[in-house]
């Protein structure tokens, strides 16, 4: 049975009250993750004997969506999807008990992103590995390894521990992005079972993509809406009106192909994972670019909200592995029809 596109009335209340979290104009990030918290929302995907919601990938890629509407700088990706999911999927009773528990007071989780690195004696790690969002507030992060023999492996890494250096990079956004950087670094294996960190990292970054873009629509069609040029409305004149049309069967696209990647994921399948990918790395930027001139001189100013919406899809873009690296994923685990 495919995915229903409907948010159902658990997927909607989370809309609603991500919704009165998030509106708080003043609040800073610290702020709004404190409050997320606070509300439960980051508890989502904890499983109910450590105090969650016991809930998947689809609820936490509606809150991601929430969060993307206003390009809210929380570690919400790094924790909920790079972090809970897997740990929530196979960590040991204790290991769910020691990381999940403190997710519903703030703590942060994350994961490194790039290739897995080799084993040696004694669970030690060394190589670099990354991109690593938010590592340096991170409690653990999950690190894929290598086992001869084996497959897939996560290991649970302390970012404090010895033999652990974390070198800043830059992004797109200015987020806190590192590469962890491990000699001999003592590691700690996630359970006993094979779990994939990509498939929740994409479908993540595909939630959180999608109400990005579609947070960039609305603040374009409110502009075109009130925003006069010759006596009239900018949305009056078709060629501005073609524009944003565009944009909006863009956005709305994505959001159907980022509900299916949730639901993939949760699902532990594929290829509707890469289908939304694909899509947030091909037509998202483009749709983006249209809404920066749509706003006309506004758009170009580097402190107009609309650019933190723009560096926030770029960064997620580059993290997915860009537009081609999509497209060839797409083609290794076959295309599936969004309908």
């Amino acid at each position: 049975m495919g995915p229903n596109f409907e948010l159902d009335d658990a997927q909607q209340s989370i809309v609603r009250l991500a919704d009165e979290v998030l509106s708080d104009s003043d609040g800073t990030p610290e702020r709004l993750w404190k409050a997320l918290g606070q509300s439960g929302l980051l508890g989502l995907a904890v499983p109910e004997r450590w105090g969650g919601a016991g809930l998947g990938a689809m609820a936490v890629g509606v809150l991601l969506t929430e969060i993307g509407r206003r390009a809210a700088r929380v570690p919400a990706w790094s924790t909920l999807s790079l972090g809970v999911l897997p740990v929530a999927r196979v960590g040991s009773p204790a290991q769910q008990r020691e990381l999940l528990s403190g997710v519903l007071e703030g703590r942060v989780l994350t994961a490194a992103l790039g290739a897995p690195l080799p084993v040696t004696d004694g669970w030690r790690i060394t190589g670099s590995c990354g991109p690593v969002p938010d590592a340096d507030a991170a409690y653990r992060v999950l690190v894929p390894v290598r086992v001869r023999g084996g497959g897939p492996t996560v290991v649970l890494i302390d970012p404090a521990a010895p033999g652990v250096t974390l070198l800043r990079t830059p992004t797109s956004a200015g987020t806190d992005e590192f590469t962890v950087r491990l000699e001999g670094a003592a590691a700690e294996p996630l359970g006993d079972a094979e779990v994939d960190l990509r498939r929740f990292a994409v479908a993540g970054a595909c939630a959180l993509g999608d109400g990005a873009l579609a947070g960039a629509l609305r603040m374009t069609a409110e502009h075109v809406r009130d925003r006069q040029q010759f006596a009239r409305p900018l949305a009056t004149f078709q060629a501005v009106a073609q524009q944003i049309a565009n944009v909006y069967v863009a956005a709305r696209t994505m959001h159907v192909a980022a509900l299916a990647a949730s639901w993939s994921a949760e699902m532990g399948q594929d290829a509707d994972l890469w289908t939304a990918a694909y899509w947030l790395s091909s037509t998202a930027l483009p749709a983006l670019r249209t809404c920066h001139h749509l706003h006309g001189g506004l758009g170009l100013a580097a402190d107009y909200p609309l650019h933190r919406h723009t560096a926030l899809v770029r960064d997620l873009v580059r993290h997915l592995g860009g537009t081609e690296y999509c497209l060839h994923q797409l083609g290794a685990h076959g295309v599936h029809r969004l309908d």
